[in-house]
């Protein structure tokens, strides 16, 4: 609260009996904020004339009763005695309003003023105020708060004499909870304080640090792990585990059980153990197996205008190549597994097989064979199938061919893989250069 309202006694003049009655900056004090003005005092009487209330055993000695200077001496006391009670009167006003002033002045100042509590991260000090709410108490007193600083009661509440205000700076933690990390905002002062507020259950649990220790204002990383429940399946028998290990394999060698040579667990020995989990130890026997399997050769058909449409020749045979193959034969608690394949070897390429593609047209007429009946004839050496071979394997196609004969007459091949219209296109150049005495059985069918 401003001390103006004590402007106003500077109005009065420099000789004025009352200009020096009362300074607020200097008055006695007997309460931060009350001030008392001392006791009025008499103003000097004027020595230019003589005090007309003065007690009568004072009084210089008087004249005569009926000298001229008695009878004027005794009129003035009886006109002084006359004006007394309004003399006194208007004396005492300014003096009594001068009174009743400062005591209003003191009565609001002692109104405005409060004694607070300030608590500021669990350092309390009492303190006298004339703020009307949280906020411009602490903007006063110099306190900053945050967006993760804890203010009660909040900003902006008015204040009476009496309250308490409490400050709670947050501190941040760069905190792994069993395994997760994160950054949380704490008002705790202590590590133990903190995982209290953070609702972490620290009985049993491992911490990265002491929870007496104290957290300050920048923070700290703290790595907690808490005790879990983790069941344990090996040869035959179950472990359950009360633990706060980083990983599976620890909670394997708490449980006593050993691995060895190959043997693991159905998770990663490395991965992070949940409550409630159960790991099973696999016990792992191997071996390894090698075996030679044939590569596939490749076919690369060229097209070939002085062969028929629908001949093909092979020009180059492929090859089948021959690589090696190691399996890895693993038995897992006693079960055997599918095999697995860990390394390949070529021990042979496979040579690609080249084929000729016939794209000449096939002319379909003989002069002097084309009017007899050719479909007869392949009815009776074959069946009319064009792929036809006999029990000898000599004899193939619709008009059983031999290879040799084949050929001669310009065919490639086998003549049970060309097509049926060129198979009857070699048969009628054959009758024009034999007749029919190729089919001694059948050759009656081409006159019907």
């Amino acid at each position: 609260m401003s001390n103006s309202q004590y402007q106003t006694y500077e109005t009065y003049g420099p000789n004025d009996p009352y200009a020096a009655v009362y300074d607020p900056h200097s008055a006695e004090t007997v309460a931060y904020g009350v001030q008392v003005a001392p006791t009025l005092p008499t103003p000097p009487m004027p020595v230019s004339y003589e005090d007309p209330y003065r007690p009568a055993y004072e009084l210089p000695e008087a004249p005569a009763p009926h000298s001229g200077a008695g009878r004027r001496a005794a009129r003035r006391r009886k006109g002084r005695g006359a004006e007394r009670p309004d003399s006194a009167m208007r004396r005492l006003l300014p003096q009594a309003l001068v009174v009743a002033f400062l005591a209003g002045g003191t009565t609001a100042f002692v109104a405005k003023d409060k004694a607070i509590e300030l608590t500021v991260d669990g350092k309390p000090r009492t303190l006298h105020t004339f703020a009307d709410d949280v906020t411009e108490l602490l903007a006063d007193e110099g306190v900053d708060v945050g967006a993760h600083d804890v203010v009660a009661p909040a900003p902006g509440t008015e204040l009476s004499s009496g309250d308490e205000i409490a400050v709670h700076y947050g501190r941040p933690v760069r905190l792994t909870l069993d395994g997760e990390r994160r950054e949380v905002w704490t008002t705790a002062r202590t590590v133990d304080g903190a995982l209290k507020q953070l609702g972490v259950r620290a009985e049993g649990a491992y911490l990265s640090t002491s929870r007496s220790r104290p957290i300050g204002r920048e923070g700290l990383t703290l790595d907690v792990r808490t005790e879990r429940a983790v069941t344990v399946m090996a040869d035959g028998r179950s472990r359950t585990v009360r633990t706060n290990a980083a990983t599976v394999g620890e909670v394997v060698e708490e449980a006593g059980i050993t691995l060895r040579g190959q043997d693991t667990t159905s998770v990663a020995p490395g991965s992070f153990p949940r409550d409630g989990q159960t790991v099973t130890v696999l016990r792992i026997t191997g071996t390894k197996e090698v075996r030679e399997e044939a590569i596939p050769f490749w076919v690369e058909r060229t097209e070939d205008p002085s062969l028929f449409k629908g001949t093909e020749v092979v020009e180059q045979a492929g090859q089948a190549g021959l690589r090696r193959i190691t399996y890895s034969l693993r038995t897992v608690n006693g079960v055997r597994q599918k095999p697995r394949r860990i390394r390949t070897e070529v021990l042979r390429e496979p040579r690609t097989q080249l084929v000729k593609v016939g794209t000449r047209p096939m002319p379909m007429s003989v002069q002097g064979a084309d009017g007899l009946d050719w479909q007869q004839l392949a009815a009776c050496e074959s069946g009319g199938r064009p792929d036809a071979v006999d029990p000898s394997g000599t004899y193939g196609g619709l008009y059983q061919f031999d290879t040799r004969t084949w050929q001669a007459l310009g065919g490639s091949g086998r003549p049970q893989d060309a097509p049926a219209a060129e198979q009857t296109f070699r048969a009628k150049k054959l009758y024009v250069q034999r007749g029919a005495s190729p089919w001694p059985h059948c050759g009656s069918r081409l006159h019907g």
